[in-house]
């Protein structure tokens, strides 16, 4: 099986320079199924309050399908808006809310060995955001 990203971007903005296929690769394996959408903040607020029942808008929400698919959703304008707040760039940001949606959805919980894991592959693929994700899903 190929690897597979699939991803939707229902924003105004442009899809965001990320080496989404390297990240999925690398966090969840080549045979993985992953969907990405990217949301406007009143969509991510329905999201969350439909599923979580928190409502706002969010950043990054994950959601397992199976062992082997899942998907992301990420909100752009809310994430840029948070990123100051983990003392990181915007572009940096985003990044890592990938790498923490990708951890959860292997099944990672808060705590010490994800906050491990978000480190070691934030420092690996830091240097690659300048990637355009286009180029890498051709």
């Amino acid at each position: 099986m190929d690897s597979r990203v699939s991803i939707s971007n229902s924003t105004k903005g442009k899809l965001p320079r990320l080496p989404f296929v390297l990240l999925k690769e690398a966090i969840l394996g080549k045979r993985y199924e992953l969907s990405i959408a990217l949301v406007t903040p009143e969509e991510s607020h329905r999201i969350n309050l439909a599923t979580r029942e928190k409502d706002k808008p969010t950043n990054v929400l994950s959601f397992p399908f199976s062992k082997t698919s899942g998907e992301l959703i990420l909100d752009p304008k809310t994430s840029a808006l948070d990123a100051p707040n983990f003392d990181m760039k915007k572009d940096e940001f985003l990044l890592f809310l990938v790498i923490h949606g990708m951890l959860h959805l292997k099944g990672y919980d808060h705590g010490s060995t994800m906050e491990r894991e978000e480190k070691k592959f934030l420092k690996k693929f830091s240097s690659q955001t300048s990637w355009h994700a286009h180029s890498l899903l051709e």
